[in-house]
Protein backbone atom coordinates (compact mmCIF):
# COMPACT_ATOMS: atom_id res chain seq x y z
CA UNK A 1 0.00 0.00 0.00
CA UNK A 2 1.10 3.29 -0.98
CA UNK A 3 0.54 6.68 0.84
CA UNK A 4 0.56 10.62 -1.16
CA UNK A 5 1.36 12.14 1.87
CA UNK A 6 4.30 14.59 1.47
CA UNK A 7 6.19 12.44 4.21
CA UNK A 8 6.56 8.55 4.97
CA UNK A 9 4.97 7.01 8.41
CA UNK A 10 8.21 5.65 10.13
CA UNK A 11 8.31 1.90 11.69
CA UNK A 12 10.17 2.58 15.02
CA UNK A 13 10.41 0.76 18.20
CA UNK A 14 11.00 1.73 21.90
CA UNK A 15 12.77 1.02 24.60
CA UNK A 16 12.66 1.88 28.36
CA UNK A 17 10.22 3.79 30.83
CA UNK A 18 8.59 6.51 28.70
CA UNK A 19 8.58 8.86 31.72
CA UNK A 20 12.49 8.78 31.10
CA UNK A 21 14.38 11.60 28.80
CA UNK A 22 13.66 10.59 25.26
CA UNK A 23 16.54 9.69 22.93
CA UNK A 24 16.01 8.87 18.93
CA UNK A 25 17.94 6.96 17.11
CA UNK A 26 18.57 7.62 13.66
CA UNK A 27 20.59 5.11 11.28
CA UNK A 28 22.74 5.58 8.31
CA UNK A 29 22.23 4.60 4.65
CA UNK A 30 21.29 1.16 4.10
CA UNK A 31 20.44 0.68 7.87
CA UNK A 32 17.71 0.82 10.17
CA UNK A 33 16.61 0.91 13.75
CA UNK A 34 17.92 -2.28 15.14
CA UNK A 35 21.65 -1.51 14.32
CA UNK A 36 20.93 0.48 17.74
CA UNK A 37 20.38 -2.89 19.51
CA UNK A 38 23.37 -3.05 21.52
CA UNK A 39 23.48 0.88 22.28
CA UNK A 40 20.03 0.47 22.97
CA UNK A 41 20.38 -2.16 25.37
CA UNK A 42 22.63 -0.06 27.76
CA UNK A 43 20.98 3.85 27.12
CA UNK A 44 17.44 2.15 28.36
CA UNK A 45 17.88 1.51 31.74
CA UNK A 46 17.95 5.49 31.53
CA UNK A 47 16.71 6.98 28.87
CA UNK A 48 13.57 6.16 26.78
CA UNK A 49 14.72 4.69 23.52
CA UNK A 50 13.29 5.30 19.88
CA UNK A 51 14.85 3.81 16.94
CA UNK A 52 13.16 4.45 13.80
CA UNK A 53 13.24 3.13 10.06
CA UNK A 54 13.95 6.08 8.02
CA UNK A 55 12.36 6.46 4.40
CA UNK A 56 13.06 3.61 2.36
CA UNK A 57 14.57 1.62 4.81
CA UNK A 58 13.73 -1.71 7.05
CA UNK A 59 10.45 -1.59 7.29
CA UNK A 60 8.78 1.73 6.32
CA UNK A 61 6.30 1.84 4.03
CA UNK A 62 6.92 2.61 0.52
CA UNK A 63 5.82 6.21 -0.45
CA UNK A 64 4.43 7.54 -4.16
CA UNK A 65 5.62 11.39 -3.39
CA UNK A 66 9.39 11.51 -4.15
CA UNK A 67 9.58 14.60 -1.80
CA UNK A 68 8.55 12.38 0.93
CA UNK A 69 11.90 10.58 1.00
CA UNK A 70 13.90 14.26 0.80
CA UNK A 71 15.75 15.50 3.95
CA UNK A 72 12.58 18.01 4.68
CA UNK A 73 10.08 15.01 3.80
CA UNK A 74 12.19 13.10 6.10
CA UNK A 75 12.19 15.47 9.21
CA UNK A 76 8.50 15.93 8.87
CA UNK A 77 8.39 12.16 9.50
CA UNK A 78 10.36 12.00 12.12
CA UNK A 79 8.48 14.80 13.91
CA UNK A 80 5.08 12.62 13.56
CA UNK A 81 6.78 9.99 14.71
CA UNK A 82 7.95 12.07 18.29
CA UNK A 83 3.88 13.95 18.20
CA UNK A 84 2.54 10.16 18.20
CA UNK A 85 4.11 9.15 21.05
CA UNK A 86 3.82 12.18 22.83
CA UNK A 87 7.38 13.20 23.23
CA UNK A 88 7.98 17.41 23.08
CA UNK A 89 11.83 17.45 23.46
CA UNK A 90 14.23 14.62 22.79
CA UNK A 91 17.30 14.49 22.46
CA UNK A 92 18.94 12.53 18.45
CA UNK A 93 21.78 10.71 17.88
CA UNK A 94 22.66 10.23 13.78
CA UNK A 95 24.92 8.36 12.20
CA UNK A 96 26.32 9.15 8.80
CA UNK A 97 23.36 10.23 6.79
CA UNK A 98 21.39 9.92 10.42
CA UNK A 99 23.77 12.60 11.57
CA UNK A 100 23.02 14.73 8.89
CA UNK A 101 19.14 14.62 9.21
CA UNK A 102 20.07 15.38 13.00
CA UNK A 103 22.39 18.58 12.16
CA UNK A 104 19.05 19.75 10.12
CA UNK A 105 16.76 19.01 12.68
CA UNK A 106 18.49 21.17 14.74
CA UNK A 107 19.04 23.99 12.43
CA UNK A 108 15.84 24.13 11.45
CA UNK A 109 13.47 22.98 14.75
CA UNK A 110 16.19 24.45 17.58
CA UNK A 111 13.46 23.97 20.35
CA UNK A 112 12.57 20.36 20.07
CA UNK A 113 15.68 18.86 20.79
CA UNK A 114 18.04 18.42 23.77
CA UNK A 115 21.21 17.74 23.13
CA UNK A 116 22.65 16.26 19.50
CA UNK A 117 24.77 13.63 18.79
CA UNK A 118 26.11 13.06 15.16
CA UNK A 119 28.59 10.09 14.68
CA UNK A 120 30.83 10.01 11.18
CA UNK A 121 28.76 12.76 9.90
CA UNK A 122 28.93 16.21 7.75
CA UNK A 123 26.94 19.67 7.66
CA UNK A 124 27.25 18.78 3.94
CA UNK A 125 28.79 19.98 0.93
CA UNK A 126 29.50 23.98 0.55
CA UNK A 127 30.54 23.81 -2.95
CA UNK A 128 28.58 23.90 -6.01
CA UNK A 129 30.66 22.24 -8.46
CA UNK A 130 30.96 19.80 -5.73
CA UNK A 131 27.38 19.66 -5.13
CA UNK A 132 26.69 18.91 -8.66
CA UNK A 133 28.70 15.97 -8.38
CA UNK A 134 27.90 14.48 -5.50
CA UNK A 135 24.10 14.32 -6.85
CA UNK A 136 25.31 12.85 -10.08
CA UNK A 137 27.25 10.12 -8.18
CA UNK A 138 23.74 9.43 -5.90
CA UNK A 139 21.85 9.25 -9.15
CA UNK A 140 24.25 6.79 -10.58
CA UNK A 141 24.18 4.56 -7.42
CA UNK A 142 20.71 5.16 -7.51
CA UNK A 143 20.30 3.06 -10.90
CA UNK A 144 22.36 0.66 -9.79
CA UNK A 145 20.26 -0.70 -7.30
CA UNK A 146 17.38 -0.24 -9.88
CA UNK A 147 19.11 -2.73 -12.04
CA UNK A 148 18.84 -5.51 -9.58
CA UNK A 149 21.93 -6.66 -8.72
CA UNK A 150 21.62 -5.65 -4.87
CA UNK A 151 24.32 -8.37 -3.50
CA UNK A 152 26.96 -6.57 -6.16
CA UNK A 153 25.70 -3.09 -4.66
CA UNK A 154 26.19 -3.91 -1.15
CA UNK A 155 29.73 -5.46 -1.81
CA UNK A 156 30.91 -2.38 -3.95
CA UNK A 157 29.73 -0.02 -0.88
CA UNK A 158 31.33 -2.06 1.95
CA UNK A 159 34.45 -2.06 -0.34
CA UNK A 160 35.11 1.69 0.29
CA UNK A 161 37.83 2.76 2.47
CA UNK A 162 36.02 4.15 5.30
CA UNK A 163 34.79 0.57 6.03
CA UNK A 164 37.45 -1.08 6.16
CA UNK A 165 37.92 -2.04 9.85
CA UNK A 166 34.44 -2.94 10.32
CA UNK A 167 35.48 -6.64 8.54
CA UNK A 168 37.63 -6.92 11.00
CA UNK A 169 34.94 -8.60 12.94
CA UNK A 170 33.86 -11.25 10.02
CA UNK A 171 30.90 -12.48 12.67
CA UNK A 172 29.55 -8.92 13.40
CA UNK A 173 29.86 -8.01 9.63
CA UNK A 174 28.28 -10.81 8.07
CA UNK A 175 25.20 -9.67 10.41
CA UNK A 176 25.45 -6.95 9.55
CA UNK A 177 25.11 -7.98 6.07
CA UNK A 178 21.96 -10.04 6.74
CA UNK A 179 20.08 -6.74 7.85
CA UNK A 180 21.18 -4.85 4.94
CA UNK A 181 20.05 -7.39 2.76
CA UNK A 182 16.18 -7.39 4.14
CA UNK A 183 15.87 -3.73 2.24
CA UNK A 184 13.96 -3.18 -0.66
CA UNK A 185 16.43 -2.38 -2.97
CA UNK A 186 13.92 0.27 -5.24
CA UNK A 187 13.20 2.13 -1.93
CA UNK A 188 17.04 2.61 -0.65
CA UNK A 189 17.33 4.08 -4.64
CA UNK A 190 14.13 6.73 -3.69
CA UNK A 191 16.49 7.27 -0.46
CA UNK A 192 20.06 7.79 -2.09
CA UNK A 193 18.64 10.34 -3.94
CA UNK A 194 15.99 12.26 -1.83
CA UNK A 195 19.24 12.61 0.81
CA UNK A 196 21.59 13.43 -1.31
CA UNK A 197 24.45 15.18 0.12
CA UNK A 198 24.14 17.05 -2.98
CA UNK A 199 20.54 18.09 -2.86
CA UNK A 200 20.25 19.08 0.60
CA UNK A 201 21.76 22.47 2.05
CA UNK A 202 24.91 22.83 3.15
CA UNK A 203 24.47 23.64 6.93
CA UNK A 204 28.31 24.93 7.68
CA UNK A 205 27.12 28.33 7.97
CA UNK A 206 24.76 27.88 10.42
CA UNK A 207 26.74 26.17 13.24
CA UNK A 208 27.54 29.09 14.84
CA UNK A 209 24.51 29.82 15.51
CA UNK A 210 23.68 26.81 16.64
CA UNK A 211 23.17 26.86 21.08
CA UNK A 212 21.87 22.90 21.58
CA UNK A 213 24.77 20.86 23.23
CA UNK A 214 26.23 18.69 20.29
CA UNK A 215 28.77 15.44 20.48
CA UNK A 216 30.27 15.26 17.27
CA UNK A 217 31.62 11.67 17.15
CA UNK A 218 34.32 9.61 14.94
CA UNK A 219 36.06 6.59 14.53
CA UNK A 220 40.23 7.17 15.65
CA UNK A 221 40.72 5.51 11.90
CA UNK A 222 38.44 7.24 10.44
CA UNK A 223 40.83 10.30 9.17
CA UNK A 224 38.65 12.08 6.87
CA UNK A 225 36.00 12.44 9.37
CA UNK A 226 38.05 13.30 12.47
CA UNK A 227 39.14 16.11 9.82
CA UNK A 228 35.56 17.11 9.55
CA UNK A 229 34.64 17.03 13.05
CA UNK A 230 37.41 19.56 14.46
CA UNK A 231 35.81 22.05 11.57
CA UNK A 232 32.79 21.92 13.11
CA UNK A 233 33.78 22.41 16.42
CA UNK A 234 35.73 25.42 15.47
CA UNK A 235 32.94 26.75 14.02
CA UNK A 236 30.21 25.32 16.87
CA UNK A 237 30.29 26.87 20.15
CA UNK A 238 28.65 23.88 22.40
CA UNK A 239 30.28 21.61 20.34
CA UNK A 240 32.53 18.57 22.10
CA UNK A 241 34.72 15.86 20.50
CA UNK A 242 34.34 12.10 21.04
CA UNK A 243 36.91 9.58 19.63
CA UNK A 244 35.97 5.53 19.53
CA UNK A 245 39.62 4.06 19.98
CA UNK A 246 40.08 1.69 17.27
CA UNK A 247 37.20 2.06 15.46
CA UNK A 248 36.53 3.09 11.68
CA UNK A 249 33.44 5.05 10.00
CA UNK A 250 30.83 3.14 11.97
CA UNK A 251 31.84 3.00 15.30
CA UNK A 252 29.08 2.07 16.98
CA UNK A 253 29.12 -1.51 15.37
CA UNK A 254 32.42 -1.80 15.72
CA UNK A 255 32.75 -1.10 19.61
CA UNK A 256 29.48 -0.81 20.67
CA UNK A 257 30.17 -0.62 24.56
CA UNK A 258 32.97 2.08 24.43
CA UNK A 259 29.76 4.09 22.26
CA UNK A 260 27.54 3.73 24.62
CA UNK A 261 29.67 4.71 27.53
CA UNK A 262 30.46 8.05 25.87
CA UNK A 263 27.00 8.21 24.96
CA UNK A 264 25.63 8.02 28.19
CA UNK A 265 27.74 10.29 29.60
CA UNK A 266 27.09 12.98 27.22
CA UNK A 267 23.73 12.43 26.80
CA UNK A 268 23.54 12.79 31.38
CA UNK A 269 25.27 16.25 30.61
CA UNK A 270 28.37 15.51 32.29
CA UNK A 271 30.65 15.72 28.91
CA UNK A 272 32.78 19.41 28.43
CA UNK A 273 32.33 21.28 25.59
CA UNK A 274 35.79 22.00 24.04
CA UNK A 275 38.64 24.10 25.24
CA UNK A 276 38.90 27.82 24.32
CA UNK A 277 41.52 26.44 21.73
CA UNK A 278 38.91 24.74 19.69
CA UNK A 279 36.22 27.67 19.23
CA UNK A 280 38.29 29.50 17.31
CA UNK A 281 36.58 30.53 14.00
CA UNK A 282 37.15 28.46 11.15
CA UNK A 283 39.00 29.83 8.01
CA UNK A 284 36.76 31.05 5.63
CA UNK A 285 38.10 28.81 2.65
CA UNK A 286 36.10 25.33 3.62
CA UNK A 287 37.41 22.25 2.44
CA UNK A 288 35.12 20.59 -0.39
CA UNK A 289 34.45 16.98 1.01
CA UNK A 290 32.73 14.12 -0.51
CA UNK A 291 30.75 12.11 1.58
CA UNK A 292 29.30 8.64 1.21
Amino acid sequence: MTSMTDFCKLHYLTAGNSSSPAVAFLHGFLGCGSDWEEIIAVLSKDFYCVTLDLPGHGQTKRNSNPDAYSIKGTAKALQATLDKLGIAQCALVGYSMGGRLALYLAIMHPRRWTRIVTESASPGIEGVAERAERQKLDNKRAEELKRGDFEGFLQSWYQQPLFESLKRDRARFDRLLERRRSNNPMELAKSLKGMSAGIQPSLWSSLPQLEIPLLVVTGEHDVKYQALAKEMARLCKTASLATVADAGHNAHTEKPAQYAQQLRQFLRGKTEVNDEKDRVERSRQIHRHQIP
